[in-house]
Formats: structure tokens, C-alpha cells, sequence
């Protein structure tokens, strides 16, 4: 069975109620990927999710802790969140890269996916930042230096580029998406789809493995409902997950 780790989309909300003279706070916790991964389950592949509060310290920075898995996707989770370990962060001691680990794990047969949103590529105020760590290497597009975050309330339409990629043909129907993160085409790597003018998934090849980059968000509000329930969403979502790990789409 493919093993699929996804770090990241979730997220605390502390909000403060004013009410007149007076005033209180509450706090929620909120995820964003409940639909890709019933998605995956859906075409028969488990994804196991690590919440953002989680990865600074439990995600796994050596090459032999990530080989557990054949799929790694990182989402709307930015880089400072693997870069500062509890150790580096607040004991100023050193610690491993993990980021630096998944682009070796990737070049040894690993499949790196990483999805759009607000703290993904550079996201907004250049926050996610990961245009300056070692996955610019490996993933299969070129990063912005700034905010790179488009936001389409009209709706922007999905276009098929390459057919004859084993995802090229997954788009049949897909309904308009409301935001992405624009990048270029990277070096060597193929452009299946476009949202707009820009990428939306695209495609390479890395020593041994293989990176995917999607663009947009896997949930709302980039990824509408209408996007969700379209019958193509599941289909999609098994298609890149099989390609990563080397399997027919």
C-alpha cells in the first residue's frame, strides 16, 4: 500500500468577541484537508496527516525517518515550521534540515508534492518563504520572490496542456478554481495544466524520484465545493499520489 504523509493544513483561530463594554476570547482548531483525504480513500490510499502544530518538532528530518513513506506532501504550512525545531528555536542548539533531508529522500525515490494556499511556495507576504530553502531544488517550479498569492473570485478556468501526460487526461470537467499561487515552469520539469495563464500542476523528474507541485489549495476557499464534488476530484487526486510514487496514474 502507498504510504502518504501530509504535513500541514490545520490551523488554530483565537478570536476576540466584543460585545459593547465587554469582551471575551475563544479558540477553535480548523483543518483543511478532510476532502483530499477522503478523496484518496476513495481510489484505496490512506493519508496520514500531521497538523501544523506538530511538525516543528515531530516531522522527520533524517532520509531513513522519511523513507517510511513514499509520499510526502507538504500544504499551506510554511517553511519556518520545519526549519525551527524545538532544539534550534528555543535552545539555540543546532538540529537537522529536514528540508534539506526530503530533497535527498526525493532524489533517492521519494514523490514530494507540494500544494497551494496561503502559507505554500511563498504565500502571503512571502511568509511561507520556501523560494530560500532547499526544496527550490527539487520541486518542478520556480518561485516568486515576493507574495505570490492570485486571488480569482470570478473563477478561474483549469486548461489541459499536456494530454498525453498520465495526468493530462484527469481534467475532463473540472470546474473553474478561486485562487493560486502563481509560479513559473522549472527547469526540466512538464507543465500538465493550467489555471488562468499560470501552472497548476506540473510535473519532474528527480534523481530517482519524482515532485509534483499543484498550485492551487486542496480545499476552500481556492478549491471550491463545486471543485470537491466534482466527479473528477477523486480520479485526480489517486492520479498524482499513484504518479509520485511511481505508479501508474
Amino acid at each position: 500500500m502507498t504510504r502518504v504523509l501530509l504535513a500541514g493544513e490545520s490551523w488554530t483561530i483565537h478570536e476576540i468577541h466584543q460585545k459593547g463594554f465587554d469582551h471575551f476570547t475563544s479558540t477553535s482548531f480548523g483543518t483543511g484537508a478532510d476532502a483530499f483525504i477522503a478523496a484518496a480513500a476513495a481510489e484505496g490510499i490512506e493519508v496520514e496527516q500531521m497538523y501544523g502544530h506538530d511538525v516543528a518538532a515531530k516531522f522527520p528530518r533524517t532520509v531513513a525517518e522519511l523513507s517510511s513513506y513514499d509520499v510526502i506532501i507538504i500544504s499551506d504550512i510554511g517553511s519556518n515550521s520545519f526549519l525551527l525545531t524545538p532544539e534550534t528555536w528555543k535552545d539555540g542548539a543546532r538540529s537537522e534540515n529536514s528540508l534539506r533531508a526530503l530533497v535527498e529522500w526525493t532524489r533517492q525515490g521519494g514523490g514530494l508534492m507540494m500544494a497551494g494556499g496561503y502559507l505554500s511556495f511563498q504565500g502571503i507576504n512571502a511568509a511561507a518563504n520556501f523560494a530560500r530553502t532547499p526544496l527550490a531544488e527539487v520541486l518542478p517550479v520556480r518561485m516568486l520572490a515576493g507574495d505570490d498569492r492570485v486571488e480569482s473570485p470570478e473563477g478561474s478556468a483549469v486548461s489541459v496542456v499536456d494530454p498525453e501526460h498520465p495526468l493530462g487526461r484527469l481534467f475532463a470537467g473540472a470546474p473553474d478554481l478561486l485562487g493560486y499561487n502563481e509560479v513559473a515552469l522549472g527547469d526540466d520539469a512538464e507543465l500538465v495544466a493550467n489555471v488562468g495563464a499560470h501552472p497548476l500542476l506540473t510535473t519532474r523528474a528527480f534523481g530517482s524520484g519524482r515532485s509534483l507541485a499543484w498550485t492551487s489549495d486542496i480545499g476552500p476557499h481556492w478549491c471550491p465545493q463545486p471543485f470537491l464534488d466534482w466527479t473528477g476530484f477523486s480520479p485526480l487526486v489517486g492520479g498524482m499520489l499513484r504518479w509520485l510514487a511511481g505508479e501508474h496514474a
